[in-house]
């Protein structure tokens, strides 16, 4: 599955509206599904906020499922990120005038089994993340 939408804040809620639909086929819990609605509203409100400044661009996001892997990249186009290392540490902001918490990273990070990050300033920047959906620790 994969959709292209404009990076305006109402489109943080049609996103997670979207993966939630898209993985209902898993049978998440409502844990699970909590986890990974909340790991895009990261993502795509970042691409909102940081990568485009609040300007009009595009955002695609891509969701691929494989037996009970969920995989979801979110890019945008934007300004990017010169430091990835220091953009992903907890409490990390480049705009500390906003009443932003800079835990989006570290909330992705938490909530999803895998992330990863790729961005080239003044290119954008493209979100990896994984999750295993309805397999119990230990069962795998």
């Amino acid at each position: 599955m994969k959709i292209i939408f404009e990076s305006c804040s109402e489109n943080e809620a049609f996103a997670r509206t979207v993966v939630a639909a898209y993985i209902t086929r898993l049978n998440p819990t409502l844990e699970e599904l909590s986890d990974v609605k909340t790991a895009v509203s990261e993502a795509v409100t970042n691409c909102i906020i940081h990568g485009y400044e609040n300007k009009k661009g595009d955002i695609t996001m891509e969701c691929t499922i494989h037996n009970n892997d969920i995989s979801i990249i979110v890019e945008d186009y934007g300004k990017g990120i010169a430091d990835i290392e220091k953009a992903m540490e907890p409490l990390y902001t480049t705009r500390p005038e906003w009443e932003r918490s800079g835990m989006g990273f570290a909330f992705m990070e938490a909530f999803m089994d895998k992330l990863k990050v790729d961005s080239s300033p003044g290119k954008g920047t493209r979100v990896f993340m994984e999750k295993t959906i309805g397999v119990c620790e230990g069962q795998e």
